[in-house]
């Protein structure tokens, strides 16, 4: 393992990060007419009906190539690998930037490479990869990190819903080749904006269903009969979620039902994701300790700075180490995919501690709309809501390594804990 950046990756650190500073900070990124200062930037991009900048978003893909960075060249990609994405999605998090890249360049586009047809690869990836398209995962269930395998089993298509009536059906539309979604998503990442949406859905009849991964396009220039998306108010204005609705809505499988693996497919984007997310999430956090810092310097109390008390520095230099573990442990993630979701648990929670003390060391004005600690806090809360919580990404990276008495990937070992043992 070679722990020292590249020059490409460095290069792309610090183009992003000046891309970026352009724009301001989390009140500033996302939008082009925002000053660094401005209280209206990111929030009014995250306002818009797409809930981004597009016109940065298309910057971000037409000079940086974020949208495809990990994709083959073939398709139009970088050709880059998982470390490449971290490094960009760590400088994306200290922005707090409203971009569809996590939807679309680290959970839908590795899934149509994986699984889809030379046709549907050759259609769509291309655009994705431009940033002339955008996507969204649609996982009914409520569960993204179950989903991914990164906090639940995935054997059984229990996490897109199940039963008869439970999650999304899909049946034959007739002799053509296509088919038919019928049920909702409630919490899709940019499912509201997104040109195309990817369903995980049951066919094939109760109880001898499987969970397929199904096509919806939604760029065109109206709607498919019978879908309807509703963006859904989210406590982080930057992560916005939607409500997905299909009644009898037209789509296409993706890849073909006789060769698919949706299961191995998903694990697989969920390693991988756990990388990118933790190296966001720990970007975010570095951001939120950086202007703490900054604040308990100028912030006098007694005449004297608040940064100066011994008491606020020992506080401040938990935090760093912190910070710097799970920034550490990202990258090592990005040299070891299995640990993911250990190095996103790390991080996840390095980012709700590392925000809560933000929030109380600006005092009052940490927990005022004009500062920007409680949007870091916010983000640390959304997170772990949506890819958490962190105890069970660390109880399920338990079983799969096998650790308390069961073999990897949940496998019994012949025994349990014994008396005394306790599972962390």
């Amino acid at each position: 393992m070679d722990a020292a950046f590249t020059a490409e990756q460095d290069e792309i650190r610090r183009t992003l990060r000046e891309l970026l500073a352009e724009h301001g900070g989390p009140d500033g990124a996302g939008s082009t007419a925002a000053t660094p200062d401005g209280p209206d930037g990111g929030r009014s991009a995250a306002a818009t009906p797409d809930g981004y900048d597009t016109a940065l978003w298309h910057r971000l893909a037409r000079d940086l190539g974020l949208p495809g960075l990990a994709l083959p060249k073939e398709y139009g990609g970088g050709g880059r690998g998982p470390a490449d994405l971290a490094v960009a999605l760590e400088e994306t998090g200290r922005a707090l930037l409203p971009s569809p890249l996590l939807a679309t360049a680290v959970l839908a586009a590795p899934l149509v490479l994986a699984l889809g047809t030379g046709e549907q690869r050759a259609a769509l990836l291309p655009s994705l990869a431009a940033g002339e398209l955008t996507a969204a995962l649609a996982v009914p269930g409520g569960s993204l990190s179950t989903a991914l395998g990164l906090t639940g089993d995935l054997t059984g298509g229990a996490w897109a819903g199940g039963g008869r009536a439970g999650g999304v059906q899909a049946r034959p539309a007739g002799g053509d080749g296509g088919w038919r979604l019928y049920g909702e998503a409630a919490q899709v990442l940019d499912g509201h904006s997104a040109g195309l949406l990817l369903v995980a859905a049951h066919a094939g009849g109760f109880p001898r269903s499987r969970t397929l991964l199904f096509l919806v396009r939604a760029d065109g220039p109206g709607s498919p009969a019978g879908l309807v998306r509703t963006r859904q108010a989210s406590l982080d204005e930057t992560r916005p979620l939607a409500r997905v609705q299909l009644r009898d809505t037209e789509a296409e499988l993706l890849g073909t039902d006789d060769t698919v693996d949706v299961t191995a497919a998903l694990a697989a984007t969920g390693r991988t994701a756990a990388v990118v997310l933790a190296a966001e999430a720990a970007g975010a956090a570095a951001s939120a300790l950086e202007r703490t810092v900054d604040y308990v310097g100028e912030r006098e109390k007694s005449g004297r700075a608040v940064g100066s008390f011994q008491a606020v520095k020992l506080r401040l230099a938990d935090l760093y180490v912190r910070v710097r573990s799970a920034r550490s442990a990202a990258y090592y993630a990005a040299w070891d995919p299995e640990s993911g979701g250990l190095a996103l648990a790390q991080a996840l929670e390095a980012l709700r501690i590392t925000t809560a003390e933000a929030v109380q060391l600006h005092g009052g004005m940490g927990c005022t709309w004009e500062d920007e600690a409680q949007l870091y806090f916010k983000r640390a809360a959304s997170d772990e809501l949506l890819l958490g919580p962190v105890q069970r990404l660390r109880d399920h990276a338990a079983q799969r390594a096998g650790l308390f008495g069961q073999e990897p990937h949940g496998g019994p070992a012949g025994h349990g804990p014994t008396a005394g043992q306790v599972a962390v």
